[in-house]
């Protein structure tokens, strides 16, 4: 328990000390260790605030993080920390990706292909529908449903996953301790049965407004695209399909009743762009999640075959786009594309913007402190 994690458990109960500071503590001292032990001058030298710098001093002179990190296990949960192989990839890639996730449950590897469905909490019986009708097909598609374990469009969403025997994953805004609203504690057991809960906030962190905002950001970085099922004008769902924007993600939204205060959202998210959603197949077909999810399985332990092995012979560190690709390989457009999206989910090649492409390099040993 002496190794680098209890370190990285520690420092997320330091107030003021968030991703942006954690990776400047790394920079500087090379390690959480020596940073946690750093006298509070080379703290300020390193660029934290005088304010987090006192925190750090008072929280360390009374907590062990051994036993932060074993009261984790002890409840039950387990803790993921950014630099190792079992954190999700693409939460990974967003800005002010959290350094450390709290789970109770289990991430899978099949989590890479997931759906974001969000919405009101004072859901109409329509919108409950949809959102029924969205969860149960993507489950039974084989595409985990990501939610906010919210009343309404939420727990709407998680249920019928549930019901429909896949997977779905539950994003909290307060710590594992205190699962919000209280009413929801069976589901989110349930949810911790066949899928996951998951926090960035400390185990004893209470549900307050500030702290959903933020969550939201980790919903739509876990998913692929974000489906908007019903929303107010100033839903919190709203803050979601931004943080998707931000990230390069797919927004659908559920178009509704221009009467109706529950639809102004939505109706005002496909205005600006975002594309109006009218089947469950619209999203599996623009994602190509059918196909995906069928091969998914059975590529995952099979060699490369000559075509992705031309791509990854062809692919460096350098971006190349999509057009270029072909004109090196000659191949059809169509085989590029199917080739390159199954290269993507095994961890082969990354997407960096644009439709150009990298080849990933062989996994690093993850960081430890000695």
């Amino acid at each position: 328990m002496g190794d680098a994690k209890c370190f990285w458990v520690a420092f997320n109960l330091v107030p003021g000390i968030g991703p942006a500071r954690i990776q400047r503590l790394l920079d500087t001292f090379g390690s959480l260790r020596s940073a946690w032990h750093a006298s509070p001058s080379s703290l300020k030298h390193a660029g934290i605030p005088v304010n987090a710098v006192q925190a750090l001093v008072t929280l360390r002179a009374r907590i062990d993080p051994v036993a932060e990190e074993l009261r984790v296990y002890d409840a039950g949960f387990s803790a993921l920390t950014i630099d190792e192989p079992a954190y999700p990839v693409r939460l990974k890639e967003i800005d002010a990706a959290p350094p450390l996730l709290y789970i109770w449950g289990e991430l899978k590897t099949q989590d890479k292909l997931a759906v974001a469905l969000v919405g009101t909490r004072r859901a109409s019986p329509y919108g409950r529908s949809v959102a029924e009708e969205l969860a149960s097909n993507f489950a039974g598609s084989g595409i985990t449903v990501i939610s906010g374990l919210a009343r309404g469009i939420d727990a709407s969403a998680h249920e019928a996953a549930l019901r429909a025997g896949g997977r779905t994953i539950a994003v909290l805004g307060s710590g594992l301790n205190h699962i919000y609203p209280s009413e929801h504690r069976n589901l989110a057991r349930e949810i911790a049965d066949c899928g996951a809960v998951v926090s960035d906030y400390p185990l004893d962190t209470r549900p307050e407004g500030k702290n959903f905002p933020p969550r939201n950001r980790i919903i739509s970085g876990l998913s692929l695209a974000i489906v908007v099922v019903e929303a107010g004008e100033s839903s919190g769902a709203l803050i979601t399909a931004d943080f998707a924007v931000e990230q390069g993600r797919d927004v659908f939204a559920v178009p509704g009743d221009i009467d109706r205060p529950g639809s102004v959202g939505c109706n005002r998210l496909i205005q600006s762009g975002a594309e109006p959603l009218l089947s469950p197949e619209d999203v599996l077909e623009r994602l190509n999640l059918e196909l995906i999810a069928r091969q998914e399985k059975a590529f995952e332990e099979l060699p490369e075959d000559e075509t992705e092995r031309s791509l990854l012979q062809l692919l460096s560190d350098h971006p190349l786009h999509v057009d270029e690709i072909g004109a090196a390989t000659g191949m059809p457009a169509a085989t590029i594309a199917a080739s390159l999206a199954l290269l993507e989910l095994k961890g082969r090649v990354r997407q960096v913007g644009g439709m150009h492409y990298i080849r990933m390099r062989e996994p690093k040993t993850p960081y430890r402190v000695e």
